[in-house]
């Protein structure tokens, strides 16, 4: 069995079940493409997959990648990088936590919150909101604020757990390293 999976890694270049989960996603693909095509839907389904590809790929990933940047720069050096570049890092023990993933992971999702409900947290569909369903727009841009809260408020309490693990394995690693053992943080 270890030479069959040694065999597929040699020639896929991967492990079998990287193969495996490739091949069910390529599946579920092509039954959702037989769904909408036997649904006489393809051609709403198509201008919605180019509509989405450019809205992506032209205007919404400049703009994330630009404000990714931005931020890594507004960051001091050591922060975005991890630590690595922050001067006298290692010698007075302080702990060696990127903050950016902390930032990235909320934001993205407030975003991405904010991309697909934007209609009713900003209200410019109010009129037919209320028509359809009787109920005003009013809460959804305070919920949206509050689930964006929560996210950033869960991110701080991840950060500062990752400071303190990174800050006590700071303290053990002098000691348990010996004469000549490299201390590993």
């Amino acid at each position: 069995m270890r030479s069959l999976s040694r065999a597929i890694r040699v020639w896929y270049g991967a492990r079998p079940l990287h193969l495996l989960t490739l091949l069910a996603a390529f599946a579920l693909a092509g039954y959702a493409l037989r769904a909408v095509v036997l649904a006489h839907q393809w051609r709403g389904f198509a201008v919605w997959f180019i509509v989405a590809i450019i809205g992506h790929d032209l205007l919404l990933f400049p703009l994330y990648s630009l404000a990714d940047l931005s931020a890594r720069r507004l960051l001091p050096g050591w922060a975005a990088r991890g630590g690595a570049a922050r001067p006298g890092a290692a010698a007075s023990g302080q702990p060696l936590v990127p903050v950016i993933n902390y930032i990235r992971v909320p934001a993205g999702f407030a975003l991405l919150l904010l991309l697909v409900w934007f209609p009713l947290i900003l209200g410019l569909s109010a009129a037919s909101y209320r028509r359809a369903s009787g109920l005003a727009t009013d809460p959804y841009l305070w919920r949206w604020v509050a689930v964006t809260g929560v996210l950033f408020a869960l991110s701080a309490a991840s950060y500062a757990l990752a400071l303190r693990r990174a800050s006590a394995r700071a303290r053990r690693a002098p000691a348990t390293a010996g004469p000549g053992k490299p201390t590993v943080l």
